[in-house]
């Protein structure tokens, strides 16, 4: 084994991600996406923390409080820890759905950390909607959702299009072409953790 390989693997244990998806359905095809990206970024060797479905079901997010329910704080301090994401949304009408983009509003409470908002992180981007022009356009918007936070989102993206694409209860899929997709974004997405120096990014 290579120097730099050992080195990156050696990193690649100290990586956090947080995995975020789902719907108000418990087991939803993107919280199953997400599960499966996840799945891949543990065989890589990070530590995964999965906030998905009905935990994500948090009060809108309001600039004008401070008060912050304990599903939010943890939510929030996860990602405050974490060195990447990986985000799922379901494609509602054509867009990210509100659940999790009032998720991903909560960020805005990291504004004034040494790593403000999603500085320094990668997120892997993952759209899963029935049909091809809703799961495109969701992931653009994860995109540039993430981009205004200061993520970077990994260099694969996913669209999943649930007309032809089936996951299981054990969040597997025999469509091998998506597999494949999520594999990778897990992948990448300790990648770039790893290659930045995760130990010193956060």
């Amino acid at each position: 084994m290579s120097s730099s390989r050992a080195s990156n693997e050696s990193k690649a244990e100290q990586v956090t991600i947080v995995a975020i998806g789902g719907s108000t359905r418990p087991g939803s095809s993107s919280e199953m996406a997400v599960r499966l990206a996840g799945r891949a970024a543990e065989s890589a060797g990070a530590h995964v923390t999965y906030i998905t479905g009905r935990d994500l079901m948090l009060p809108i997010y309001d600039t004008e409080s401070e008060g912050r329910t304990e599903q939010a704080r943890d939510l929030i301090e996860a990602i405050r820890g974490a060195h990447g994401l990986l985000v799922a949304s379901p494609g509602y009408h054509g867009g990210i759905s509100g659940m999790i983009k009032n998720a991903l509003d909560y960020i805005e409470d990291l504004r004034d950390a040494d790593q403000p908002y999603l500085h320094g992180r990668s997120v892997g981007c993952i759209a899963v909607a029935h049909g091809w022009q809703a799961s495109v356009s969701t992931l653009q918007q994860i995109r540039q959702v993430t981009h205004a936070l200061r993520g970077w989102p990994t260099p694969l993206g996913a669209t999943i299009n649930t007309q032809f694409t089936r996951f299981t209860a054990d969040a597997s899929t025999d469509d091998q072409s998506t597999a494949q997709q999520l594999r990778i974004i897990g992948e990448q997405v300790v990648d770039f953790a790893a290659r930045r120096g995760c130990s010193e990014s956060i």
